[in-house]
Order: C-alpha cells, then sequence, then structure tokens
C-alpha cells in the first residue's frame, strides 16, 4: 500500500465515515457553496445560502435575472459580499447562457474544468470542488488543510504548485469519486480535529509515526 492511501486508510479509522459531507439539496446549491465558502467557513457559507434560498434566489435564472445590490446583504455572513456577489451572477450568467440554465450539462462539455476556470471568481479549488460535489466527476479537492497536512507530513511543500499536489493523490489513489469525496473530507475533519493551525494535537494521532518533524516547519519533501 502507497503513502497516500495508508493516510487515508488512517484518518478513516479515526474519524470513521464522512458521508454528505458537502450538503446542499441540488447541483447548483453545491456550486453556490462552492464560491460563498472561499476564504471563510463552511459554518458561514452555509448561512449565506441559506439566506439566498429562503429568498428564492438559489437558482440559476434567479440569481440571472436578480439586482446584485440584494443578493450582497443575504451573503453577508460569508464575507466578501460585493466580491461574491459578483461571481454568484457570473456563474449564474454562465449556467444560463452556455448550459440552459442546468449546471449538470458542464458534465457533457469536453474540458469542463477549464470552462469552470475561465469564470471570473472561479479559481481550482473552487472549480473543482463543483466538479467534485455537484457534478460527481473525478477531481480531487485541494484546500489549505491538504497543504497543512501533508507538508508537516513532510510529503509536499506548503508551495507546491495545486496540480501536483491534486496528480499526487489521483495517481495514488483509485479513481472513485466517492472516495475523493471521502478523503477529501476526512482531510477537513483531521485539520479541523487535530492537524490544527495552532497548537496541533499529535498525541494520540495515528499519522504521528509519519511526521518527520511532526509541528515544525520547513519539513523535507519525501518520496511517497
Amino acid at each position: 500500500m502507497n503513502k497516500i492511501m495508508h493516510i487515508y486508510k488512517q484518518l478513516k479509522e479515526m474519524y470513521g465515515d464522512q458521508k454528505d459531507w458537502w450538503p446542499g439539496e441540488t447541483a447548483f446549491h453545491i456550486a453556490i457553496g462552492a464560491i460563498l465558502t472561499q476564504n471563510t467557513t463552511w459554518t458561514s457559507a452555509y448561512k449565506a445560502l441559506q439566506n439566498l434560498i429562503a429568498e428564492g434566489l438559489d437558482t440559476p435564472q434567479a440569481l440571472y435575472h436578480a439586482n446584485i445590490e440584494n443578493i450582497k446583504p443575504l451573503i453577508k455572513p460569508a464575507g466578501f459580499m460585493n466580491q461574491k456577489a459578483r461571481y454568484l451572477k457570473n456563474l449564474a450568467s454562465f449556467t444560463c447562457e452556455q448550459l440552459a440554465c442546468c449546471i449538470r450539462n458542464l458534465r457533457k462539455h469536453p474540458q469542463p474544468r477549464e470552462t469552470l476556470l475561465s469564470i471570473k471568481g472561479i479559481g481550482k479549488e473552487t472549480a473543482d470542488s463543483i466538479l467534485l460535489y455537484a457534478l460527481n466527476m473525478p477531481f480531487f479537492v485541494v484546500d489549505a488543510y491538504t497543504r497543512r497536512i501533508f507538508s508537516r507530513l513532510g510529503i509536499i511543500y506548503k508551495k507546491t504548485p495545486y496540480d501536483e499536489i491534486a496528480h499526487m493523490f489521483t495517481s495514488n489513489i483509485p479513481q472513485d469519486v466517492e472516495l475523493y469525496k471521502e478523503y477529501h473530507a476526512l482531510i477537513v475533519e483531521h485539520a479541523k480535529q487535530r492537524c490544527k493551525k495552532k497548537s496541533p494535537l499529535c498525541e494520540g494521532c495515528l499519522l504521528k509515526d509519519l511526521c518527520p518533524l511532526q509541528t515544525t516547519e520547513g519539513h523535507r519533501k519525501q518520496n511517497i
């Protein structure tokens, strides 16, 4: 078993199944959430999403026709409301104008990731979150938690390029959408529960023996 898969097994043993980790009643809800959660917690993003749902602004058509000034106060809990309101409008415009108001139609596109990345406000992490969680396509999501944990384990550098990290996962675990979702969810859970940004809780961690310097910086990259 390679190291990447071994880490998955250890995380799974610590935290168990992480089913339905990214909530959303529709694919577009999930896509909205991927934008709202930029630079904030999922709890804050979820509050903003619920506000949009309550006002009926949770479909591509509704957001497309909505006045941006009406969107901003609803998404205030997620922060950066001016910026994110524009990003939501961009997503809605693209979905309505290019995908017949159904984001799932992106699955038929020959280059779905590149297409999403062409929309202002959607970067690699957001695009991969939409592709994986909303469209059930095999794209691995790399976030700040992933960088924190795997740099501490000495497997990557903190500034390793996004796509290189994603490739590390996809080339070392089976290409399985549910596995990708579960692994990402376990990484998030571990970062929140134990491998915290400050004062990580290393005692009792099943990954402790794999962590060369545990909580210190400057880990040397190791072969996987």
